[in-house]
């Protein structure tokens, strides 16, 4: 009863760890919690000490598991944690581990760029399909719709769009259609008219449906136009404008029958398309279902691993530097189960043949009992 009203008697002790088993025995340690460590190397920069690297290579683990996270949690796969906590991996695990990461890293990144770049390709052909069944009402309408040309009466009865009319003017009629942002079709008009001094036609019609950017993936309502103009610098000056706007610009068919043709080839290459963007995703899928069954234990050892070489930090070298000298503060009542990790940790498996001399533990009790 009476270590619950009072501390613990603490003491501090000094460890002398060969450098070959000081991973295993601080790991050992590590899952026992019963030592605090001190720093041994304030004066040291923290980018000076000696397990820098290995903090960096956790470091980089860690970024690559983050990023598996993310995409396993995008693609609504559940994440089975373990109800055990595994300890630090062996050294001689942690680079398969960091290949295996690294080159699962890769693949899905490779895999998810092409993904993304179907899928931008296949919003970007169903853009063009709404802009050629829009666009070819226009044709319809302005063929009906012929208005006069005051300042040349002799071709007052002649349609602005009519190709031979525009070709006595001596002009090469030109068009440009594609789609643009609901709320940048009035500024996009204005400027048209100020830029091209009335030389345009144009005309717009909204889409019956929202639909996603192939840029941002945002859905948002769009308006298809058709400009009409007249002369190479006035066509060059709504380019311009519509790049300034961010309009998805698309090729206009000059005839109805190369609009069948490309219409058709449209809908041949959605379908091709679909087909290969579902196989993706189904492969994406499978890969990250297979990523998400160890990536919690492996994130756990990562922590832990990290954990280890951050305390491997706080110890000093002796002057042979192949040994490590650690000081911790310990409950006294719990200095057998000290010595015990750290005999476990000085084990070394079978596989693993022990250094050219012999690696013993030692620990030296250097203050007195402490309250």
């Amino acid at each position: 009863m009476g270590s619950l009203f009072r501390s613990e008697t603490m003491c501090l002790a000094q460890l002398f760890l060969q450098s070959g088993t000081a991973y295993e025995c601080l790991s050992a340690l590590g899952e026992k919690g019963l030592v605090q460590f001190r720093d041994l190397n304030q004066n040291v920069s923290s980018f000076q000490r000696k397990f820098v690297g290995e903090v960096k290579r956790c470091e980089e683990l860690e970024r690559i598991l983050v990023y598996l996270v993310q995409e396993i949690n995008r693609a609504d796969i559940p994440l089975p944690e373990g109800e055990t906590s595994p300890p630090a991996p062996p050294l001689k695990q942690v680079l398969e581990m960091q290949e295996q990461l690294q080159k699962l890293e890769v693949e899905l990144r490779e895999v998810t760029k092409n993904k993304e770049k179907l899928r931008k390709n296949l919003l970007e052909l169903i853009e063009y399909t709404h802009m050629l069944r829009v666009t070819k009402t226009f044709v319809k309408r302005n063929v009906e719709f012929e208005p006069t040309y005051e300042e040349f009466p002799s071709l007052e009865n002649d349609s602005l769009l009519d190709y031979s009319c525009m070709q006595r003017l001596g002009a090469k009629l030109g068009f440009v259609s594609g789609l643009i942002n609901q709320g940048k079709v009035e500024a996009f008009e204005k400027m048209l008219w100020r830029a091209c001094k009335g030389y345009t036609i144009v005309s717009y019609a909204e889409l019956d449906e929202s639909l996603e950017d192939p840029e941002t993936g945002e859905v948002i309502k769009w308006y298809v136009f058709l400009i009409s103009f007249w002369g190479e610098q006035i066509g060059h000056k709504v380019k311009k404008i519509c790049d300034c706007y961010h309009c998805h610009v698309y090729p206009y068919p000059n005839t109805a029958e190369e609009r069948r043709e490309i219409q058709e080839g449209l809908n041949t290459r959605i379908q091709d398309l679909y087909t290969v963007l579902h196989k993706t995703e189904d492969y994406l899928r499978q890969v990250l279902c297979k990523a998400a069954e160890s990536v919690y234990s492996r994130v756990i050892q990562v922590k832990k691993m990290k954990a280890i070489y951050h305390m491997l930090n706080m110890c000093s070298f002796d002057v042979t530097n192949k040994c490590l000298i650690a000081e911790v503060w310990c409950p006294e009542a719990d200095l057998q189960d000290l010595r015990r990790a750290l005999e476990e940790g000085s084990v070394r498996p079978p596989s693993s043949p022990l250094p050219g001399t012999e690696e013993k533990l030692m620990e030296l009790i250097l203050s007195e009992k402490r309250k």
